[in-house]
Formats: C-alpha cells, sequence, structure tokens
C-alpha cells in the first residue's frame, strides 16, 4: 500500500472562512432584509455559477435585471468579494506551516471563482508554500467532477494512493475517495490534527 505522503487541500471553511453575510451586513441593516437577500438575491446556490467558470459580468448583469432594487449590492458582491472571507479558519494555517516544515507537499483544489480568486490571493501569502493550486473557474471545472480531481492529480504529479485531501464537504470528499484519493471530512482542527498524526504527517 502506497505511503501516503501529500496533503491536498480545500481553502473555503477548511483554509478560510467564507460568507456572504460577512459583506452583506455591512450594506443591509434590516436583519429581516437581509435574510430575504441571501435567500433569493446573492445566494450560496447563485454564487456557484462563478466558481464553475462563469464570469462575474455576466452574473451581475442577469441577476441586477432580475432585481434591479438591488443593482449596486449586486455590484458589491463582484467588486468586494474578499469580504466574504472574514479571515482564516483558527489554528488551520500554523498546521499548514507546520506541514510544510516537516517537507510534506501542499497542494489545494478548491471550488473558487477565477476573479474572485484574483482578488483575494494577494492577501493570502500562505498560499506561497503551496507547490500548485487548481481553482476550478480557472478550469472550469467544479468539485464534485471527478474530472478536476484527475486534472489535479495530473498537474500535480501525485498518485491518487499517495494523496490525503481535506475538504468540509463530504460529497467532494466521496469523489476524491471514488479515485483512490484518501479522505477526511474537516468540522474542526483538533480532529484534523488527530487524523494528520494518525497518518505520520505531523
Amino acid at each position: 500500500m502506497t505511503k501516503i505522503d501529500t496533503v491536498i487541500f480545500d481553502i473555503g471553511n477548511v483554509l478560510y472562512r467564507w460568507d456572504l453575510r460577512c459583506l452583506f451586513e455591512k450594506l443591509i441593516d434590516d436583519p429581516i432584509e437581509l435574510d430575504w437577500f441571501l435567500t433569493h438575491v446573492v445566494t450560496p446556490e447563485w454564487h456557484f455559477q462563478h466558481d464553475a467558470g462563469r464570469p462575474f459580468a455576466d452574473m451581475v448583469a442577469e441577476r441586477s435585471r432580475e432585481f434591479p432594487a438591488y443593482r449596486d449590492h449586486i455590484i458589491a458582491y463582484s467588486e468586494r468579494f474578499p469580504e466574504t472571507i472574514p479571515g482564516p479558519v483558527e489554528g488551520m494555517l500554523d498546521i499548514v506551516r507546520a506541514l510544510a516544515e516537516r517537507g510534506v507537499p501542499l497542494f489545494a483544489i478548491s471550488n473558487f471563482g477565477a476573479e474572485s480568486w484574483a482578488q483575494f490571493r494577494p492577501s493570502a501569502p500562505i498560499f506561497d508554500i503551496f507547490t500548485d493550486i487548481v481553482i476550478s473557474g480557472e478550469e472550469k471545472l467544479i468539485k464534485p467532477d471527478p474530472a478536476i480531481f484527475d486534472l489535479a492529480l495530473q498537474r500535480f504529479d501525485r498518485r491518487a494512493g499517495q494523496c490525503l485531501f481535506i475538504d468540509d464537504r463530504t460529497d467532494n470528499i466521496a469523489a476524491g475517495e471514488a479515485l483512490g484519493i484518501a479522505g477526511h471530512h474537516f468540522s474542526d482542527v483538533a480532529t484534523f490534527e488527530r487524523a494528520l498524526k494518525a497518518y505520520g504527517l505531523l
């Protein structure tokens, strides 16, 4: 059996917290209106089109026609996307640094829009120590599509059996496991740290 020697991270809600509310609570004071807006206008499901490769301009124009009263808010989604990322998941960047210090190769596969990634990436120097990162919006492939895992393994020059993949979504974990990639469903830092020690990575 191949020894696991490589760690592949998801980014959103694994390394960095992501919550659309963090931006829009600055723009909408009424909590009832805010809940309605996040359920009907700028929703995670709508945002996932960007993760899949759809440009901000197309999405914003279409949504603004549907909800003209919220045009400025919809534009803010595209221009102020990093404000939906309030900061790292506590303790996770320390673990990334500890793995790097031990010489563990680090990669990422993330459902992230190409334009939103370009906005966010300069504020996150932790990714300088990653060997490579596959961004769904750049590749127009999105987890849990097996094709994005195949692409990543090819680009990373890794065999499935030597990789541990960490994600907060069970469907993404299952897709990786179907290809032979060991998975860890991320729920909290302490459990993840124990898993890494069990694999001999920490």
